[in-house]
This record gives structure tokens, sequence and C-alpha cells, in this order.
């Protein structure tokens, strides 16, 4: 239902592109506002270009000359009379600059304080701030280790193995995981590697150099971990609710391919624990909106500690919107208008998102090409940016679609899944479909009892 307040939003412009740009366009269309699309030359016949009320084109494939230029993005919203931005994820999503640009312009960012972003956005300083507000962390560094010397201390004091990451940016990107000195050094290069190639698309994106040098964060690795994830949600009027968990263990590079919720490998008492922790967590930066805070679980121990905070849409909020019957883009839509709606969030069943890429199934590398054939599966939630005839460019990330399912337990979930990643079918492009059936099939997913090394077992 439109409201006074939500319409003083539209038109809304998404800036962004393929599968989250038409599913927010979903959203804001059936709430009665226009939808403004932009797009990039290599994106033009893409379905979000042409299910938009308006599209304006920005340039180049290459996203730093499209997606990530500011200027283009806020001179697309003024050509439109755009009145809201809604950066959906990735791109310019966690980019302070871009969101303080957004509200100095007069427009309405769906999304946290470009604060918040900022506080969050450097791993280590979240770290810092959660452990201040009484959220579990891991041993690790409390200051950026800039040099592999510093490194080697930071280590020796937590103990190995330890995990070795850039203390900005997200996805995965540079994780790695040392288990002596030698070890470590590979990791610390690495990761130093990913910290610049962070820094310089920051600076594309009008970041600056907010994360200059190569900010290293090294933690305590937890062996046999799950990545457990708590949807929240922050009101106008201060409250911060937890929306459950999501299990999002199943990674290949430490990038997530899987989702599920609930997460079969948290006890009643430890989801009590984590959703009180991520309510605290979103607390303490006043933190408006849709966001992740993400934890690793011991599952023998049944205790967790925070790992980062996403202050943005996931890709894998519709497994929480299958559980809860909730639209997050709509609840997001209605905070950023000042609405504080009200939430009932009891959840339901179970829901399991396959991420379909085009990928070469066994190593996971990136597989563009055209789509000579695309068939979705008929009783299952696919939230897709492309369709028959479209060509996945190199260009950008290389998801293709989300491939949701929901049943009354997770053993029916399982089962229909099946029958999902069975009907769908895509030609043309390599995709990793039959990676997702070899899953359905391996005795540990089934069981629910697995961890974020299963893809490297069931590739060893």
């Amino acid at each position: 239902m439109l409201t006074a307040t939500l319409g003083t939003l539209g038109p809304v412009l998404i800036a962004n592109r393929g599968e989250i740009a038409r599913r927010i366009i979903r959203t804001v269309r059936r709430l009665g506002l226009r939808a403004v699309a932009v797009y990039s030359e290599a994106d033009a016949d893409l379905p979000f270009v042409t299910e938009a009320d308006e599209a304006v084109p920005l340039g180049l494939a290459n996203p730093a000359q499209s997606y990530l230029d500011v200027d283009k993005v806020l001179a697309a919203a003024r050509q439109t009379g755009a009145r809201a931005v809604h950066p959906g994820y990735g791109f310019l999503a966690e980019n302070a600059a871009f969101a303080r640009a957004v509200t100095e312009a007069g427009l309405v960012w769906i999304g946290p304080s470009p604060e918040a972003i900022e506080r969050m956005g450097d791993k280590i300083n979240a770290r810092n701030l959660m452990e201040a507000a009484g959220v579990p962390v891991a041993a690790g560094t409390r200051e950026p280790a800039t040099d592999l010397q510093r490194a080697v201390a930071a280590a020796a004091e937590i103990g190995y193995p330890v995990m070795v990451k850039t203390a900005g940016g997200g996805g995965g990107i540079g994780m790695s995981v040392a288990h002596d000195e030698k070890g470590l050094e590979k990791a610390f290069e690495q990761a130093s590697r990913a910290a610049a190639r962070f820094a310089g698309a920051a600076t594309a994106g009008g970041e600056g150099d907010v994360l200059a040098g190569p900010a290293i964060l090294l933690e305590r690795y937890i062996e046999r971990a799950r990545h457990v994830e708590v949807q929240i949600l922050g009101l106008p009027d201060g409250r911060v609710v937890a929306l459950g968990e999501r299990d999002c263990s199943v990674q290949r590079r430490h990038q997530k391919v899987v989702e599920e919720s609930p997460s079969p490998g948290v006890t009643p008492e430890l989801r009590e624990r984590m959703l009180a922790a991520a309510v605290r967590a979103g607390e303490a930066v006043g933190y408006l909106g849709a966001g992740t805070v993400e934890c690793l679980v011991d599952a023998d121990k049944q205790d967790f500690v925070f790992l980062e905070m996403n202050t943005r849409l996931q890709v894998e909020h519709p497994v929480t919107e299958l559980v809860t019957g909730l639209d997050l883009v709509e609840l997001q839509l209605r905070v950023a208008a000042g609405e504080n709606p009200e939430v009932c969030h009891e959840p339901r069943g179970h829901a399991i998102e396959f991420r379909v890429y085009a990928e070469d199934p066994k190593r996971f590398f990136p597989g563009p090409g055209k789509i000579t054939v695309w068939r979705e599966p008929a009783d299952a939630r696919v939230d897709s940016g492309y369709v028959e005839g479209n060509t996945v460019t190199p260009f950008y990330d290389p998801l293709m679609a989300k491939l949701c399912v929901y049943g009354d337990s997770r053993a029916q979930a399982i089962e229909r899944a099946r029958d999902a990643v069975a009907g769908f079918a895509v030609e043309g492009p390599k995709n990793n479909l039959p990676f997702c059936a070899e899953l359905l099939d391996n005795a540990e997913f089934v069981s629910g009892d697995y961890d974020t090394g299963l893809v490297g077992r069931m590739r060893a």
C-alpha cells in the first residue's frame, strides 16, 4: 500500500544491475512508485532495463565508467526526477562517500547512515566496536598489521592457525588461513594485494584513500566453523529487531554459494544469544534499515564470535523472506520514508537458496557466454537477472539467478530443491547447477552437520 510518507520516495533510482535491480524494481512498482534503472552498454538488453519505468545509460561496461561513477549516477537521478536511491548490494552499496553525496543532493538514501557504513566498513574498527558493545569476538588484532613483521608478532600472540584478511572489502576476497609463519608470509602477501585492489576500487567509486595501504586483520581461526548471519532491521524510532538467522557455510573460495534458514547447526539457546548480540550490534551504531551481522559458529562448543557487519541488503535475503513472509525491500523503503512498520517475524518452515553462477561446476572458474536455453522451474522462487538470448559478460559477477525453495521442514525443502534444480535448464554459459545437484546428494549437507570446509572436501 502506498502511504503518504512512502509516496515521498518516488521515483526510486536503483543504482545497480542484474537480478538485484530487477528484484528491487518489482517491489518498487508493486508499491505504486516509479522505478528508474541505470545501465552500462554491456547490460542494455537485460530485463531490468526494460522492466523499469525509465532507464538511463551510464556508459561503458567497465564498472569504473558506469556503475561506480558517482557523478553519472547522480546525474541520472537529476535527469529523471528521482527522489530516492536504492544501492542494492555490491558496487556503491557500502560506499559512505556515495551515501553522503546522495543525501547532500537532497535525495533519500535507502540504507544506513554514512557514519554507520564507515564505522562498520573497516573490519578492525567494527571488531573493536562490537567488543565494546559486548558482542563476542575472536582473539585478534585491534590495530591493522601494515607489514609482515607486525603480522608475525600478532600471530605469535594470537596462536596459530590464524585467519588473514583485509580490513576493508567483503565477499571473502583476500582471505586465507595460515598454519605457521611460512604460511603467514604467503597469506599476508595475498591479503595485501587484495587490500590494494580494494583501495583502487574505493577510489574509483569516490571513497578516496579511506583505507590506504595494506591494512590487514588477523584473527584466531576456528576449525570446523559454520558461517551464520543474523538479519536485522533498524527502525527510525531507534529500535533494532532481529529477523532470524541464515546459514551460509556452503562456500567456495570463502564466497557463499548456498544459504538456508534456519541454520541446522544452531540450537534454540545459541540462536537466542546470537539474535540478542545482533541487536546490540545494531544499537551500537544507531543502525537504520536492513543489515546483517555475520558470525562464525563453533558448532562443537555451540558458541559464536562476530565476523563482520554488512550495511546493506544481502544477496541471500530471499531465504529470510520465505520463512518470515516479509518483503525486506519494502521494509527498507518504509524505514527510509520514516515509517516504523510493525514487523511480525516469527520464522516458520525452512528455506534454501542456491546461487546459480555462470561458472565451471568443478573448479568454479567463470564461464560467460550467450544463453541459448533458459527455463526456470515452476514450483520455486527464482530471482534472475537474465532471460534466454541474453549474454553473461565477463565484466561483472557471474551470478545469473538465485533459486529458492521452501518447505515445512528441512527434509521437505531438500526434496523440493532436488526437483527445482533438476527442472532448471540453462545452456550456453557454463553453470553450477550440476554442483547444486551434487550437493543435494552429499551426506554431510543432507544431514545438516557441515561447516565451511564442505566444498573443499567435496573437491579434494
